[in-house]
């Protein structure tokens, strides 16, 4: 087999469906064992939402491109969407109004919503017994705290969510929930919750692993070291090479290529953008639209494929980006979530997002983990001194003022 560079950009874009882990904190029910495949076709309701599901995932990567700017970026819009349809269970109102059409779920009943992500958990991990393929999910309470039973309820019926009572003044209980996080992600992603606030009364918490092999495995003794082009320059990469035939196409913006893992259930399509085409230009396209008509324009073609090696552990706070997308009202003390509680006054303060994906000869390992953070805004007023701030140092007896001054980037004491 002969060396041939495929130079540019490429853009690796796993759709990565979701699997069921039941593995209950209360109760176990372990189904772990050897996966038998599952043979049925999606049904209309479930073709449905992973449509809205797409398009929001499109949306969502075109608004973090945005802010990310010429730096790697990794997402799973399928763990935001199942992280924030378990809240959407307890939202009500203008929020949840607002989080349905951010979700692209404006067309389907919430018993609809949760009974197809129901049948989708069920039938995903089983498509094919060469992918190892897991989804589990949490909701993580402050003790005492009162939730409706309903939402705790709907979410383990529908999400077989995992429900704990814990309190969160705990020295442990950050390692717990990190923990959780890990053990669901086969330990790819760590530490995604940095902190807990003293004000946080909820995590709801989704975690995906996925990891496949090739259907067509390159050979590492044809993997070389060739430059890759970046922005800021060439760099050194290892491209991984094979020669066959692949379902391809290509127009004048792109090439795309689609690369099967297993049985052919699950693959990778990469699109490569022409050249005077940038990333960017090619994200700006993708849509659940455009996504849909080029999927029907493959065919079978020889060809020889270069990708690159590559590990990438990405990690983002969300809040900007749905905001952006019309969901800032779950953020604000306008935000009515009393499908929870109905005297919480509850909001979401963080969304938080960590992926991990490594593609090498064999195949591809993925994890990602979405952490929506609920506080309770009746609390009280929250000043918390992360910026630039003035102080005054003065006598009540006298109405001196001793001193003054401006603190912009505060300095350690010894």
């Amino acid at each position: 087999m002969y060396k041939k560079v495929i130079s540019a950009f490429a853009i690796a874009l796993i759709l990565i469906f979701t699997a069921c882990e039941r593995n209950f904190l209360v109760g176990s029910n372990d189904d772990s064992g050897d996966r038998e495949p599952v043979a049925r076709d999606a049904t209309s309701l479930e073709k449905t939402l992973a449509s809205a599901d797409n398009t929001f995932g499109f949306k969502l990567l075109n608004q973090l491109n945005t802010e990310t700017g010429d730096s790697n970026l990794f997402i799973s819009p399928f763990s935001v969407s199942m992280a924030l349809g378990m809240t959407l269970n307890g939202a009500a109102g203008e929020t949840e109004r607002a989080m349905r059409e951010t979700l692209e779920l404006t067309g389907l009943s919430q018993e609809e919503i949760n009974e197809t992500y129901q049948t989708l958990m069920e039938l995903l991990p089983y498509q094919d017994a060469k992918v190892l393929f897991e989804i589990a999910n949490s909701i993580w309470v402050k003790q005492g705290y009162p939730v409706l039973p309903f939402f705790l309820e709907v979410n383990q019926t529908y999400f077989d969510a995992e429900t704990r009572e814990m309190d969160f003044t705990r020295p442990e209980a950050l390692d717990i929930i990190n923990g959780w996080i890990s053990d669901k992600t086969h330990g790819k992603i760590e530490n995604a919750l940095d902190r807990i606030p003293p004000s946080i009364v909820m995590y709801l918490i989704n975690a995906i692993y996925f990891k496949a092999a090739w259907t067509y495995e390159f050979d590492p003794e044809d993997t070389y070291t060739t430059p890759f082009h970046t922005p800021y320059g060439d760099r050194d990469c290892r491209m991984m090479q094979q020669e066959g035939k692949f379902l391809y196409f290509a127009t004048d913006d792109f090439q795309a290529i689609d690369l099967p893992y297993g049985n052919g259930k699950f693959s990778m399509t990469v699109f490569l953008p022409a050249p005077g085409t940038s990333a960017d230009d090619l994200i700006a396209q993708m849509t659940d639209a455009n996504w849909q008509l080029w999927k029907t324009r493959f065919d079978s073609a020889s060809l020889v494929l270069g990708l690159p090696k590559f590990k990438v552990e990405y990690g983002t706070l969300l809040n900007d980006a749905l905001t952006a997308l019309g969901m800032g009202i779950a953020f604000s003390s306008s935000a009515n979530f009393s499908g929870i509680n109905p005297d919480g006054d509850l909001l979401i303060s963080r969304v938080i997002h960590k992926t991990f994906v490594e593609v090498n000869e064999e195949g591809t390992e993925a994890a990602a983990v979405t952490i929506v953070e609920m506080i309770e805004s009746s609390i009280g007023q929250f000043m918390i001194m992360n910026r630039p701030f003035v102080f005054v140092i003065h006598d009540h007896n006298t109405g001196a003022i001793l001193f003054m001054g401006k603190i912009v980037e505060p300095t350690p004491g010894e």
